[in-house]
């Protein structure tokens, strides 16, 4: 399992007082899936859609009820309406403080505050870091991929779930500004020594781009933050002509889905992306036209493929024009909807569920891959594209 430090919990941001549609995977599912949610997936809609309907409104009532009842009796209103969205048994339904929604509003817009690091757990329980992002505080510190974390802020790490780390990264509410100092200890080889950092504001790199020795090009999409959709249609535009694309969105929690249709719009010509419902409201999703229909294409995914990445694949898949590679996805596609409660804090219910362009219903089933492979999965990619004839 691994991370980058802009997660701990998940957050939902909704701003203005319209309510938002939005599509929410969960950060629990690292733990299930082997890979740590980069960001939840969501959709901001125009305030020219319709909101929320009679029955919606019924619940997100019953929740905003038990808060103002906590408010007036002193205790808690973010907890009464967490006791009352549990038991409304919505597999998907939570609540987030104002500083969550505030927070993750800024991961989504492609920007966060920490210091750089991406950390794994391996299997003996020692956490290590895995990527160091390029300019980033720990970058200048000299800490490199594969240096051990041992401490942060003087709290041991071992033994601790990746998103227990992530979380003493980014620090709380009150010391996760930029600015604010945060000690790390470390090990590499026989010498240890520790380092503070300052938490800076850093930008997500959330589209890479590589090319193979053979002219493939692997571009990877760790998550559909605010640009993503356009990076990716600038990269299939700029890789070599005729070569085959690998489309990897292994870990992939989704994003934005707005950025998800984008990106479905540099492979295919216009049409049907997913259609989805609000309260048995029937909604469609669909491309621009003028996206690259010919050449090969290979999109890889995995068990932490979720919510706006399993859209796009199954959007792919569907209209047959990419060959989709590794196993089953996670199974995220219900949508939910955001209401402000009397304290500050944010609820969300589950209010409908979207589905591919033929019809498939992706919540709580996955996308089954054409050819499964889990390991060696980038190396079968490259196979599958020399029979597609790059």
């Amino acid at each position: 399992m691994s991370g980058r430090d802009l997660f701990c919990p998940p957050r939902r941001v909704r701003r203005g007082a319209a309510l938002t549609l939005v599509f929410a995977s969960v950060l629990v599912a690292g733990a299930a899936t082997g890979s740590l949610p980069e960001v939840d997936a969501r959709d901001r809609k125009s305030p020219s859609e319709p909101t929320i309907s009679a029955a919606s409104a019924g619940r997100h009532e019953d929740v905003a009820k038990a808060a103002e009842k906590a408010m007036a009796a002193g205790t808690s209103p973010m907890e009464a309406a967490e006791r009352a969205v549990s038991r409304s048994g919505d597999r998907w339904g939570a609540v987030y403080s104002p500083g969550e929604y505030e927070e993750f509003e800024e991961a989504l817009d492609g920007e966060y505050t920490g210091v750089g690091l991406w950390a794994r757990r391996e299997r003996d329980g020692r956490i290590e870091v895995a990527r160091v992002q390029p300019g980033s505080p720990a970058d200048a510190a000299g800490i490199h991929r594969g240096d051990r974390l041992r401490s942060v802020d003087g709290k041991k790490v071992d033994g601790r779930p990746v998103t227990d780390v992530v979380s003493l990264l980014r620090g709380d509410a009150t010391d996760a500004a930029a600015g604010t100092a945060v000690r790390l200890g470390l090990e590499r080889g026989t010498r240890a020594w520790h380092e503070t950092l300052r938490r800076a504001r850093l930008s997500t790199d959330d589209v890479t781009v590589r090319t193979l020795g053979d002219g493939i090009t692997v571009l990877r999409v760790a998550a559909f933050t605010k640009g993503s959709g356009d990076q990716v249609r600038a990269a299939v535009r700029q890789a070599p002509a005729g070569a085959g694309i690998v489309l990897d969105l292994r870990g992939n929690s989704g994003g934005l889905v707005g950025e998800a249709v984008t990106a479905a719009a540099a492979f295919l010509d216009g049409g049907l992306v997913a259609t989805y419902d609000v309260d048995g409201e029937q909604r469609a999703l669909h491309a621009e036209a003028g996206g690259d229909t010919t050449r090969p294409l290979v999109a890889l995914v995995d068990g932490g493929t979720m919510s706006a990445a399993e859209l796009l694949t199954g959007a792919l898949q569907d209209r047959g024009r990419a060959v989709v590679v590794g196993s089953r996805t996670f199974g995220k596609g219900s949508v939910q909807m955001p209401s402000r409660l009397p304290d500050g804090s944010v609820a969300e219910l589950t209010v409908g569920h979207y589905r591919t362009p033929s019809g498939r219903g992706v919540d709580g089933r996955g996308i089954t891959p054409d050819l499964d492979a889990e390991q060696h999965v980038l190396e079968r990619a490259e196979t599958v594209l020399s029979g597609l004839g790059r």
